[in-house]
């Protein structure tokens, strides 16, 4: 039988960590959110509270389930509140070294019993595992941005995750009402390995003139009747993320066909990451999102 998660411990309280703090408690899950600052919890917290009034407007949640939910959440200012946690999902930026100092760091204040895992989207389970107290307990569970509206969730096994682990974290996936797909560890996984090379050869598409970045988007959309186009929605995961998952898969694979284009490259040096910063391929900054080229 699979080791009921009854307490979650989040650590992030961005995008992701906010989105899967939002979930855990919906579905009935105690939440403990970590970040950083008090600022930044409380940044995620408020992010939390206007994704549930939409879903209110939208019918999709009552008023009692949103107190309920938010009642259930938490903040945790530092590693040692995250205690009695029996999972603790690390939800920080896509940038190994980061990871790896948040684990060495979070495990000392964990209960014997606890799981680990990282919501990583390209990073290697195997590696990160590594530097916990606890590889046998340890597993990738990636949740798709946005984690509330998205079904599927990746599970991914390290060399050393026992099966309890991954049972445990398969019934808890069920609970949450979502869709567990399970992937080897190998770069990037199964959506990313596929989707983010599909979006670098939109870049490249681009970059070689053969259409504007209306005509790519547009050609997607309704040829292969993709809801948002590739460039738009490279805007919406973040360019510095899809460039790091390149990256990922590029040296992880050793491929030249994941080379990074030149192009995606130039938009995150000049800080161009997409709509988190107002400008990607699309200028987010008037009333309507105009393409940068």
């Amino acid at each position: 039988m699979a080791f009921e998660i009854r307490k979650i411990g989040i650590v992030g309280a961005g995008q992701m960590g906010s989105g899967i703090a939002q979930v855990c408690a919906v579905a009935g899950l105690d939440v403990a959110i970590n970040d950083v600052s008090q600022e930044r919890i409380n940044a995620g917290l408020a992010t939390i509270n206007g994704n549930m009034a939409r879903l209110i407007a939208r019918n999709q949640l009552n008023e009692a389930q949103r107190k309920a939910a938010l009642e259930r959440i938490k903040p945790a200012a530092s590693f040692s509140h995250l205690g009695d946690c029996d999972l603790v999902i690390e939800a920080a930026t896509e940038n190994e070294e980061v990871k790896r100092k948040i684990f060495t760091a979070l495990c000392p204040s964990l209960a014997a019993h606890a799981f680990v895992a990282t919501n990583t989207s390209s990073i290697s389970i195997t590696r990160l595992a590594s530097t916990t107290d606890r590889p046998e307990r340890f597993i990738g569970i990636h949740f798709m941005n946005p984690v509330p509206r998205m079904q599927l969730v990746e599970l991914i096994r390290g060399i050393a995750t026992e099966d309890q682990t991954f049972e445990a974290a398969k019934a808890f996936i069920a609970k949450l009402g979502k869709t567990a797909t399970v992937s080897e560890d190998f770069p990037a996984f199964i959506v990313n390995r596929i989707l983010l090379p599909m979006i670098n050869e939109a870049i490249y598409t681009l970059y070689e003139g053969v259409g504007t970045v209306e005509a790519i988007d547009t050609a997607m959309r309704l040829g292969a009747n993709h809801p948002m186009g590739p460039l738009q929605l490279a805007d919406f995961i973040g360019l510095d993320t899809c460039l790091s998952v390149m990256q990922v898969l590029h040296e992880g694979l050793a491929d030249s066909k994941y080379r990074p284009c030149p192009l995606l490259v130039k938009y995150v040096e000049a800080g161009w990451l997409g709509r988190k910063t107002q400008r990607g391929f699309y200028d987010y900054r008037g009333e309507r999102p105009v393409p940068t080229r």
